[in-house]
């Protein structure tokens, strides 16, 4: 045991937040599990309370899960904590680094500015700019930029037609005034989850498709299976992810007739598909790096 106080950013009772919290608590014997929406940020004593914890006077924090939903509110939570950040506390990672990840077009750029093949995407307010991107692409697929887990994403076929189209399309920008598309590509029923912990390669592991769903997520009927990569598929995740500097992430990859394609990089990375697929203990492995880091 050690005299550390590190807590846990997440969704109280669920699993990945738990499990974190007592990978942790097993190592320092504090416990501390905190739901970003019961803080309070009061910036004249510099304190960000939740219940009666300082979050500022904590050793460290680990941000398993800042919201259940992606949303422009969860910067405004990232905000809130980069308040504990400047007052010594070791956040994991570090506001900066997710600040950059959550809004899907900021990950694309920055991945795409690094030279990381990806879909081809398009973004756009225009309808007709959207509607000749996917008569380009032959078929897309429309993604909110805050969301997690495929939610609100649109499949939008060119055989459609026009018209039909163009409904569509105005029906998914009424909700999202910034369009983000990509051209739809065949995984075959699979992607994959490559996982890493403070830069390093921990493992593989592949989400497939049970079900018809064009996506393979857990969420839509998908399960975990194990991979094993080759070293170039490696190097590419590896890349893919250097750009944001996390302690923790998974990226994102699907397998193409023209080559492996990033998707993207995790803000949070994911536990159970590294259990599950790749039969990494990732919970206990982040606590102890985490540990080490604050110890640092």
């Amino acid at each position: 045991m050690t005299d550390l106080k590190i807590g846990v950013i997440g969704i109280p009772g669920k699993w990945s937040t738990e499990v974190l919290a007592d990978a942790l608590e097993k190592e320092t014997g504090f416990r501390c599990v905190i739901d970003m929406a019961d803080t309070a940020l009061d910036l004249k004593n510099r304190s960000l309370m939740a219940s009666d914890t300082d979050l500022s006077k904590l050793d460290g924090l680990v941000i398993k899960k800042i919201s259940q939903q992606y949303s422009p509110a969860t910067l405004d939570r990232l905000e809130m904590l980069r308040v504990a950040e400047a007052a010594g506390v070791k956040i994991f990672s570090s506001t900066r680094s997710i600040l950059g990840l959550v809004n899907r077009l900021s990950c694309t750029v920055t991945l795409s500015n690094a030279g990381i093949p990806m879909p081809a995407t398009c973004v756009t307010e225009s309808v007709d700019q959207a509607l000749a991107a996917v008569q380009r692409f032959g078929g897309a697929v429309f993604k909110p930029l805050f969301s997690t887990k495929a939610r609100g994403m649109t499949l939008m076929d060119a055989d459609e037609g026009e018209t039909a189209l163009r409904q569509k399309i105005e029906a998914f920008k009424a909700g999202n005034p910034v369009m983000y598309l990509q051209k739809k590509v065949n995984l075959s029923g699979r992607d994959l989850g490559m996982v890493f912990l403070g830069g390093k390669y921990l493992g593989t592991y592949a989400r497939v498709a049970q079900t018809d769903s064009w996506n393979t997520t857990i969420l839509h009927g998908g399960k975990y299976e194990p991979f094993a990569p080759d070293a170039d598929l490696i190097e590419l995740a590896r890349r893919a992810q250097a750009p944001f500097d996390l302690d923790f992430t998974t990226v994102d990859i699907g397998l193409t007739d023209n080559g492996p394609i990033i998707f993207e990089v995790s803000a949070f990375g994911g536990f159970k598909g590294a259990l599950e697929g790749a039969s990494i203990d990732a919970a206990t492995l982040y606590a102890t790096h985490v540990i080490e880091k604050v110890r640092a």
